[in-house]
């Protein structure tokens, strides 16, 4: 008996003639029609049949777990796609946040800039109250215990303080 390594090739030679070219394209059309086999697992079924034996006999039809493989190949890349698919959105919605964050952040750090500034030219154009003092020291993170009416005057006579205001331009 004639022994064979464990995977033989053997070729099937399609010449050039109606018969031939007819039969080629009906492989062709058979194996469109059938992705998952291949023009191996063809030609052995159709020797199975050829020489008549029979299904019981006949090994399982490799394509059927291939069948199973290519649909488990196909579930993992729909399953990666959506995956990629959540990611894309997830750091596009991440995105939008920070930038919205850095937004806000540049709005607060302008706000306390206006602040600052107004608080500067409040205290260089007249003396502050102790409402006053209390906000630049809460904004300068200095808080002194309630002995910031002490330092600065209580009141100031809004007459006497309009008046200086013209002493001053003389």
């Amino acid at each position: 008996m004639f022994q064979w390594s464990k995977k033989v090739v053997k070729s099937v030679t399609f010449e050039p003639g109606v018969a031939d070219e007819s039969l080629l394209g009906l492989v062709e059309s058979h194996l469109e029609k059938d992705p998952q086999k291949t023009f191996s697992d063809l030609c052995k079924e159709a020797l199975w049949q050829s020489l008549c034996v029979p299904e019981s006999v006949r090994p399982a039809p490799k394509s059927a777990a291939a069948t199973a493989t290519l649909g488990v190949e196909q579930q993992i890349a729909a399953l990666r796609s959506q995956i990629a698919d959540l990611e894309e959105r997830f750091f596009a919605k991440e995105s939008n946040r920070l930038e919205m964050i850095e937004h806000h952040l540049m709005q607060l750090s302008q706000q306390v800039t206006q602040i600052a500034i107004t608080i500067n030219h409040v205290s260089t154009s007249s003396p502050l109250t102790s409402q006053q003092a209390s906000a630049i020291e809460v904004i300068n993170g200095t808080s002194t215990p309630t002995h910031a009416a002490a330092i600065y005057p209580q009141e100031v006579d809004p007459v006497i303080s309009r008046i200086s205001q013209f002493m001053d331009d003389f």
